[in-house]
Protein backbone atom coordinates (compact mmCIF):
# COMPACT_ATOMS: atom_id res chain seq x y z
CA UNK A 1 0.00 0.00 0.00
CA UNK A 2 1.31 3.65 -0.66
CA UNK A 3 1.66 6.15 2.34
CA UNK A 4 -0.78 9.22 0.87
CA UNK A 5 -0.77 12.71 1.76
CA UNK A 6 -3.50 14.86 0.93
CA UNK A 7 -4.08 18.76 1.55
CA UNK A 8 -6.82 18.55 -0.03
CA UNK A 9 -9.45 19.42 3.02
CA UNK A 10 -11.90 20.85 0.74
CA UNK A 11 -12.61 16.95 0.27
CA UNK A 12 -15.24 14.99 2.31
CA UNK A 13 -13.27 12.11 3.06
CA UNK A 14 -10.04 14.43 3.91
CA UNK A 15 -9.10 14.24 7.54
CA UNK A 16 -5.93 15.32 8.88
CA UNK A 17 -4.09 15.53 5.58
CA UNK A 18 -5.03 11.67 4.90
CA UNK A 19 -8.26 9.93 3.15
CA UNK A 20 -11.24 8.26 5.33
CA UNK A 21 -11.12 6.14 2.40
CA UNK A 22 -9.76 2.83 2.28
CA UNK A 23 -8.47 3.27 -2.01
CA UNK A 24 -8.81 6.11 -4.17
CA UNK A 25 -8.46 6.74 -8.18
CA UNK A 26 -6.09 8.90 -9.86
CA UNK A 27 -7.11 10.39 -13.51
CA UNK A 28 -5.34 11.08 -16.02
CA UNK A 29 -5.39 8.33 -18.93
CA UNK A 30 -3.52 11.09 -21.31
CA UNK A 31 -1.19 13.08 -18.32
CA UNK A 32 2.30 14.25 -19.18
CA UNK A 33 2.62 16.29 -16.06
CA UNK A 34 1.01 16.40 -12.69
CA UNK A 35 -1.64 19.12 -14.05
CA UNK A 36 -3.19 16.62 -15.90
CA UNK A 37 -3.86 14.71 -13.47
CA UNK A 38 -6.75 14.38 -10.68
CA UNK A 39 -8.06 12.46 -7.98
CA UNK A 40 -11.26 10.66 -9.21
CA UNK A 41 -12.52 9.85 -5.54
CA UNK A 42 -12.44 13.59 -4.51
CA UNK A 43 -16.06 14.64 -3.24
CA UNK A 44 -16.36 18.21 -2.47
CA UNK A 45 -17.07 18.67 1.40
CA UNK A 46 -19.85 21.52 0.22
CA UNK A 47 -21.14 23.28 3.33
CA UNK A 48 -17.45 22.64 5.19
CA UNK A 49 -19.51 20.91 7.93
CA UNK A 50 -18.84 17.43 7.48
CA UNK A 51 -17.07 15.76 10.32
CA UNK A 52 -15.53 12.30 9.86
CA UNK A 53 -16.94 10.22 13.11
CA UNK A 54 -17.30 6.94 11.50
CA UNK A 55 -14.35 6.08 9.34
CA UNK A 56 -10.48 6.36 10.27
CA UNK A 57 -8.34 8.64 8.70
CA UNK A 58 -5.86 5.93 6.07
CA UNK A 59 -2.49 7.11 6.23
CA UNK A 60 -1.63 4.13 3.45
CA UNK A 61 -3.86 2.86 0.80
CA UNK A 62 -4.95 1.37 -2.63
CA UNK A 63 -3.99 3.90 -5.07
CA UNK A 64 -5.78 2.72 -8.75
CA UNK A 65 -4.00 5.07 -11.36
CA UNK A 66 -5.02 5.70 -15.04
CA UNK A 67 -2.11 7.61 -15.43
CA UNK A 68 -0.49 5.56 -17.85
CA UNK A 69 2.46 7.54 -18.74
CA UNK A 70 3.83 7.92 -15.05
CA UNK A 71 6.92 5.58 -14.03
CA UNK A 72 5.02 4.43 -10.74
CA UNK A 73 1.87 3.26 -12.92
CA UNK A 74 2.39 -0.49 -12.44
CA UNK A 75 -0.72 -2.23 -14.49
CA UNK A 76 -3.09 0.68 -12.99
CA UNK A 77 -1.75 0.46 -9.93
CA UNK A 78 0.64 2.95 -8.58
CA UNK A 79 3.63 1.63 -6.91
CA UNK A 80 5.60 4.28 -5.50
CA UNK A 81 6.15 4.48 -1.62
CA UNK A 82 4.46 7.77 -1.17
CA UNK A 83 2.30 10.26 -2.78
CA UNK A 84 0.75 13.60 -2.46
CA UNK A 85 -2.37 14.61 -3.92
CA UNK A 86 -2.56 18.13 -3.99
CA UNK A 87 -5.21 21.15 -4.72
CA UNK A 88 -6.15 22.85 -1.49
CA UNK A 89 -9.51 24.33 -1.89
CA UNK A 90 -10.22 22.56 -4.57
CA UNK A 91 -14.09 22.64 -5.54
CA UNK A 92 -14.03 19.49 -8.17
CA UNK A 93 -11.61 16.55 -9.13
CA UNK A 94 -10.05 18.19 -11.65
CA UNK A 95 -8.75 20.93 -9.41
CA UNK A 96 -6.80 18.55 -7.47
CA UNK A 97 -3.60 16.61 -8.72
CA UNK A 98 -1.56 13.75 -7.62
CA UNK A 99 1.94 15.80 -7.00
CA UNK A 100 3.89 12.39 -7.16
CA UNK A 101 3.37 11.79 -10.81
CA UNK A 102 6.04 11.61 -13.05
CA UNK A 103 6.47 11.43 -17.26
CA UNK A 104 8.15 7.69 -18.26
Amino acid sequence: MTKLDCNVTSCLHNSDNCCCKSAIIVEGSQAKDTADTCCGSFDENKDGSFHNLFKTPESRLEVDCEAVNCIYNEGRHCSAEHIGIAGDGAREAGHTECATFRTR
